[in-house]
């Protein structure tokens, strides 16, 4: 593999110039910026742009996995709060579950552009550095049961940079490579993030409860606000890692330039606000029922909500997030095949007739098949991602050229660009939604099987709706084959 020249990290104020290549020559300046990046070149990538771009790419999907992992904290946290001795309600609860959504989801709009405003790397080490604020602040708050309810709602909400991280990764790592190689790179830089919700359910209880046999083997006494502060401590030296990666490895990309035209362009589009409608359906449940399954196998399942390894606790909430990252590509490749808009619609049926199983079987109190719909709903919800992530550019050509006779491609592809960015963070505020009215039903009713009924009926709606724009016969959109 071709390896990165070593004008590439110059003296300060040096400017050097990468050995010709047959193509494009990249100019390498301080501070690891390149001029004259062109992933299309194919004797500049295949020379030594690919080396560079997968060098960026790892390192940004390093970041984006934390990133996920402190947005999705809280989530596991919340469980342990009232053995920690904190008392908090119902509604509280699922306030200090949803917040980080609701913080991550309106970030990523500016998280966008920050990119083309700072530069690539320079984005990612910053927001990479943020991270240890929820991540500190978190251990800071759980550490004393005293601490204020809207103090730790505060901390809650820091842990949204986690959710931001997404979108100025993804803006980020699409300049690096070409259109043959975009789908890849991003559903990796996505996949990789995603799997930081699991990782974190998977390996935050398992870190608390060791920590708990220690500080009880040398103290003789349980303090459990202490213990949980490793929740968030134990992330640090990751995160620090990253930065210092991203420091030492990534670059800045000179021509990567942020699209504000293009974004208020998109914004103009009904098809945007009809996909984020859809997306908050699939990616909003994802993210939605990754934040509230811990709390919901404590309430409904209090049993099975920790299983004993050896001295470690281990909580299988891990595995819906698990199972919905690692469906998500899966989700795009049906789509390349089938077409995005009827992966989606089955994708919808199956959450909905999921949702009816859940509701039928609750009183039977079988975890195993509690578990086991739920995956399948989470499974479903990855696949809908991807399929309607897929759509986008189909779907956004389609309302171009329609919208402007004659369009050029680049004002095709600067719609698509902008209209993903901005249906992801839409999609996003599902996160918050889904544990709200969680919250609302259990407050309300003392059951969730009205909030359940309620998805049901949101599901129906997005397959009607989905159906009726990209599906049925005579509809514009679907000669398309989106």
């Amino acid at each position: 593999m071709s390896t990165e020249p070593s004008a590439a990290a110059p003296a300060v104020g040096q400017r050097t110039t990468a050995a010709p290549t047959g193509g494009l020559r990249l100019d390498f300046r301080a501070g690891r910026w390149i001029e004259h990046w062109n992933p299309e070149d194919t004797a500049q990538w295949e020379g030594e742009g690919r080396a560079i771009a997968r060098r960026n790419l790892a390192w940004s999907i390093f970041a984006e996995f934390l990133g996920f992992v402190i947005w999705q904290l809280w989530s596991i946290v919340v469980v342990s709060l009232p053995a920690a001795g904190f008392k908090f309600d119902t509604s509280q609860t699922f306030w200090l579950i949803s917040m980080p959504s609701l913080v991550g989801a309106t970030l990523r709009i500016p998280y966008t552009f920050m990119v083309s405003r700072f530069g690539g790397r320079n984005w990612t080490i910053f927001s990479a550095l943020l991270l240890l604020i929820p991540a500190l602040g978190l251990a800071a708050c759980v550490s004393n049961p005293s601490t204020p309810f809207w103090v730790m709602l505060l901390a809650a909400g820091l842990a949204g940079f986690g959710g931001g991280n997404f979108a100025s990764s993804m803006a980020n790592i699409t300049f690096f490579y070409p259109a043959k190689e975009k789908g890849w790179a991003l559903g990796l830089n996505a996949a990789g993030g995603n799997l930081g919700a699991a990782v974190s359910q998977l390996a935050v209880p398992i870190a608390v409860s060791l920590t708990a046999v220690v500080v009880t083997g040398v103290t003789g006494t349980k303090n459990g606000g202490a213990t949980l502060a490793m929740a968030g401590l134990m992330w640090v030296p990751l995160i620090l890692i990253a930065a210092f990666g991203a420091w030492r490895n990534m670059h800045n990309l000179s021509n990567a330039k942020g699209d504000v035209a293009g974004s208020l362009a998109a914004l103009k589009e009904p098809h945007l606000w009809i996909v984020a409608f859809l997306y908050i359906g699939t990616f909003g449940s994802f993210i939605g029922f990754s934040g509230v399954f811990p709390k919901l196998i404590k309430d409904l399942f209090p049993t099975y909500s920790t299983f004993a390894v050896g001295a470690a606790a281990l909580s299988l909430a891990f595995l819906g997030p698990l199972v919905g990252s690692l469906a998500r590509p899966y989700g795009g490749k049906l789509a390349d095949r089938f077409g995005g808009a009827r992966i989606t619609v089955g994708s919808f049926a199956v959450m909905a007739v999921v949702t009816l199983g859940l509701i039928a079987t609750l009183p039977l109190k079988n975890f195993w098949l509690f578990l086991v719909l739920f995956l399948t709903l989470f499974a479903a919800s990855g696949i809908g991602n991807g399929s309607t992530y897929r759509m986008i550019p189909v779907i956004f050509a389609r309302a171009s050229r329609a919208a402007k006779a004659g369009a050029a491609p680049s004002y095709t592809a600067r719609l698509s660009s902008a209209a993903l960015g901005l249906i992801s963070a839409i999609g996003a505020y599902g996160g918050f939604a889904i544990p709200q009215l969680l919250g609302a039903s259990s407050s309300a009713t003392g059951s969730y099987v009205p909030a359940f009924f309620g998805f049901v009926g949101a599901y129906a709606l997005m397959l009607v709706v989905s159906w009726a724009c990209y599906l049925r016969r005579g509809s514009a959109v679907a000669r398309t084959g989106a």
